[in-house]
């Protein structure tokens, strides 16, 4: 699937470049503010950052994670947010190759980044992100190979309705945003391996809930944000849902 290292040093410094807008988004999104005004600038004594305080990755480690003038810490989200997207910019162009599953995938890829991220710090799903994310998934359904817009909608239905009803039951544990999200789950990854979707991250929000409370660092009525599980599962699930699906069915064959 390769086609040499030029292109996989490409798409990693792409991946690098666009981590850093994603940053730009979880800042600014969650506050109704612009993407374009003002220029990037520290928050606590705002200096304007100067193209070498922004190149991805490099210039935190450079500056040691503070601002060149005030000393302020830059939140250690920003370089993990940059190196997440970075490998997995590589990722997908190593795993999918010259393929109309690429420019789709980093696509998605980026919008679940910013999705994960706004939740586990904001706790808030955020419409403009979502909406647009849904619009996008149902047009772009029918040039995904073996998905098309049937199965899709069918996806996008089903996960809806499977996080809409513990949305009824317990709102304040299952919010709106959930449910779209779930919507989104359903229309990228289609009928039937939106259930694999639900299951990984059904399983894991369990796991990781059941692990912060015998470790002490959650109470039982600590709200744990959902999101960042489906939007794992997601990205699991738009690689490697089939083969899940089928090991799963499996195991009942046996």
């Amino acid at each position: 699937m390769s086609a040499g290292w030029p292109s996989a040093v490409l798409f990693a410094v792409l991946g690098l470049a666009v981590g850093s807008f994603l940053n730009v988004c979880i800042d600014r999104l969650p506050r109704g503010g612009s993407l374009l005004r003002p220029a990037s600038h520290c928050d606590k004594c705002g200096y304007r950052l100067m193209p070498a305080d922004m190149v991805p990755l490099f210039s935190y480690i450079w500056l040691r994670g503070r601002c060149r003038i005030c000393g302020a810490a830059i939140p250690r989200r920003v370089p993990v947010v940059e190196a997440i997207t970075g490998l997995t910019f590589l990722f997908l162009w190593w795993h999918y190759g010259p393929t109309v599953r690429l420019p789709l995938s980093l696509l998605y890829s980026a919008l679940l980044l910013v999705i994960f991220f706004v939740d586990l710090e904001h706790r808030l799903v955020l419409g403009v992100v979502v909406y647009p994310a849904i619009v996008l998934a149902l047009a772009l359904s029918p040039l995904w190979p073996g998905l098309g817009l049937v199965r899709a909608l069918e996806g996008g239905a089903l996960g809806a309705a499977l996080i809409f009803l513990p949305h009824l039951v317990y709102p304040k544990g299952m919010g709106l945003g959930d449910v779209q999200l779930a919507a989104f789950m359903g229309l990228v990854t289609g009928f039937p391996n939106v259930v694999v979707a639900f299951i990984l991250a059904s399983l894991s929000g369990g796991l990781v809930a059941i692990f912060l409370l015998v470790a002490r660092l959650r109470k039982r009525k600590d709200a744990i944000p959902f999101c960042p599980f489906l939007a794992t599962a997601i990205w699991v699930t738009m690689l490697w849902g089939r083969p899940l699906l089928d090991w799963y069915l499996g195991l009942f064959q046996q």
